[in-house]
């Protein structure tokens, strides 16, 4: 795998990771703190109009890179480490939150949250993947891989919701399940099909939102809903780019390759009809402005339970259902867009023996 680094560290105010298409923004934004600095520091100077220029300047390189970015730096975008968590909406979009823990069987797992909340003035049950911010968080938070206590525990929560006629909410953020050996003998994969047959027929609106990764079977764990949102620089998928070029190509290199392939990016899931909304974010994506990302999902999830709750239980499940069963029919088989070949698998004895004859 490639040692070249997708980001680098910066001496920026308030920028500490600057991925490699960002440099030149980053470089701007150094200057504008500088020429601020000077102006405060040396009386009767006038940076202002300089300032201005270069401010112009920075707009225009943000829509260009933003407005431009390559299925990879979506990637990459999504999994800043300062891009906004599910704990940081959960303070900027919520009221009266009162968390619930565990699973009544193995444990609280801490890379799921969930409790009641107020999201736009309707009483919701929240549910969401936390990757942590800090080492020590991340560690608690298996980097928001959930177990399957993690995914009993949301299963739990979200009966208790239908039980109350109360909406669920869920924001999805993860790089997939966890995939370690405790996991796979407590049942991770009979824990997250059982979340996907019970979330088609509970009796109440689901909404779920992908705030940045959507990962493999650990995102469809509490992703099946009646809409489906992806913010503008995330990405849903069924797999990630390493983990595709790992089978296809037999190395990570081929990451970026794997992403265009996998159509992970939002437009071509709205293309394909996998996901329903788009949800916008600011100038530069949600680590630039977390609190406008924020009120762009809440806008978002409230009109959406407004409309959901319009509607009658019966006829909530049967459009849940028939959205379901038409998930994939836009897909259509195309040749690769690269010209790096997938390794090739070995033949067995059968398949040499046949192309002998």
């Amino acid at each position: 795998m490639s040692t070249k680094p997708d980001a680098e560290r910066t001496s920026a105010p308030g920028i500490s990771y600057v991925l490699d298409f960002e440099k030149p923004i980053a470089q701007m934004e150094q200057e504008i703190h500088r020429l601020e600095s000077l102006q405060a520091e040396e009386s009767g100077r006038d940076y202002g109009e300089v300032i201005t220029n270069i401010r112009k300047e920075l707009d225009r390189a943000l829509h260009e890179s933003y407005d431009n970015l390559s299925a990879w730096e979506k990637v990459l975008v999504a999994r800043h480490p300062r891009r906004p968590l599910t704990r940081d909406y959960i303070r900027m979009i919520t009221k009266d939150f009162c968390e619930l823990h565990g699973d009544k069987l193995h444990g609280d797992d801490r890379a799921i949250v969930s409790g009641f909340a107020r999201i736009a003035g309707q009483r919701v049950m929240l549910l969401g993947h936390q990757k942590g911010r800090e080492t020590r968080e991340k560690i608690e938070s298996n980097f928001g891989c959930a177990h399957p206590e993690g995914y009993r525990k949301a299963l739990q929560k979200m009966q208790l919701a239908a039980k109350f006629k109360v909406p669920i909410v869920c924001l999805i953020d993860t790089p997939g399940a966890y995939p370690g050996v405790e996991a796979e003998e407590r049942g991770i994969a009979r824990a997250i099909a059982v979340n996907l047959m019970e979330m088609s027929r509970l009796p109440t609106p689901i909404v779920a939102v992908v705030i940045g990764e959507g990962g493999s079977g650990g995102a469809l764990g509490i992703a099946v809903a009646d809409q489906v949102g992806v913010m503008e620089h995330a990405y849903y998928s069924v797999i990630s780019p390493e983990g595709g070029a790992a089978i296809l190509w037999k190395s990570g290199e081929h990451a970026p390759q794997a992403a265009e392939a996998l159509r992970m990016t939002p437009k071509e899931l709205k293309r394909l009809d996998l996901i329903d909304h788009i949800v916008p974010e600011p100038l530069g994506a949600a680590h630039r402005d977390p609190t406008t990302a924020a009120a762009n999902i809440e806008t978002w999830i409230g009109k959406t339970l407004r409309d959901l709750r319009r509607l009658k239980i019966d006829t909530l499940l049967r459009r849940r259902y028939d959205r379901l069963r038409k998930l994939g029919t836009a897909f259509t088989e195309a040749r690769p867009t690269t010209d790096v070949q997938p390794a090739s698998r070995p033949k067995t004895r059968r398949a040499r023996a046949t192309a002998r004859n």
